[in-house]
């Protein structure tokens, strides 16, 4: 818990590093790639401005870069989306595929933003110079032959979801977690207590949190869902909860 704080920190003092020499040099400053938890604690300090851009490729990434501009005319960006047609009628790829391959590389995670398949095709959305990189070097993914290019178009991800009723005692975190996750409660809490669960992008090792409407629940190794509503309660008294997840 503490360690996990401490990088957040430091990212945040690194952020003002980037802003102060934007000011100081009139120059755009970038961040790298930031995850979702990143960002929840970026957007804490920074506010989307004239001078602060929150940018992953396209609307509503789930990655993204924070850029620092000089002033209100500058548009830097350096997001590329590099795209490469595939045949999936033999071998199906997933998210984990195309991760699995980029990582091979050696490369950092921060070096890129969102990764997904769409309508036979594998996007990826990095830097300029990463692109360069990838378009050189990922040439198989999971047995099959890939060669990226540069994509006009920056498709953007549909996220999807199917609907899960569970029942549940109360709406305590481990309470949730275990339901979720098909497992004991004492199990559900090791998992909170060890950071394995996010409410809302942020890491929680409160195990009594209630979790309201809206809330987006992550499970680590087990998946994302958004808490609909309660939509009644059995003889019993029990709550019969609605979860949208990610599939």
């Amino acid at each position: 818990m503490k360690q996990r704080k401490g990088e957040l920190d430091r990212l945040i003092d690194h952020l003002f590093d980037l802003y102060d020499q934007s000011q100081r040099y009139y120059c755009h400053m970038e961040s790298k790639f930031l995850n979702e938890e990143e960002l929840e604690v970026a957007k804490v300090h920074f506010k989307e401005s004239e001078l602060i851009h929150y940018d992953g490729g396209y609307l509503d990434a789930c990655k993204q870069k924070i850029i620092f501009r000089s002033d209100s005319e500058d548009d830097f960006s350096d997001i590329v989306c590099l795209k490469a047609h595939i045949n999936q009628t033999f071998v199906k790829i997933t998210h984990r595929d195309i991760l699995g391959s980029i990582m091979a590389l050696q490369v950092d995670r921060s070096s890129f933003g969102d990764i997904f398949v769409k309508d036979d095709a594998i996007y990826i959305y990095t830097s300029e110079s990463m692109g360069r990189f990838f378009m050189q070097e990922l040439t198989q993914i999971s047995k099959l032959n890939v060669k990226f290019a540069i994509s006009d178009e920056h498709v953007a991800q549909e996220k999807q979801y199917k609907k899960v009723e569970v029942i549940l005692s109360s709406l305590r975190l481990d309470v949730i977690v275990a339901s979720l996750a098909n497992c004991s409660r004492n199990e559900a809490s090791e998992m909170i207590r060890l950071g394995n669960v996010q409410v809302n992008h942020r890491t929680l090792y409160d195990t009594s949190y209630l979790c309201n409407n809206n809330n987006t629940i992550s499970i680590r190794r087990v998946g994302r869902f958004v808490f609909v509503a309660p939509r009644g309660t059995t003889r019993k008294n029990r709550i019969i909860a609605e979860f949208l997840q990610a599939v």
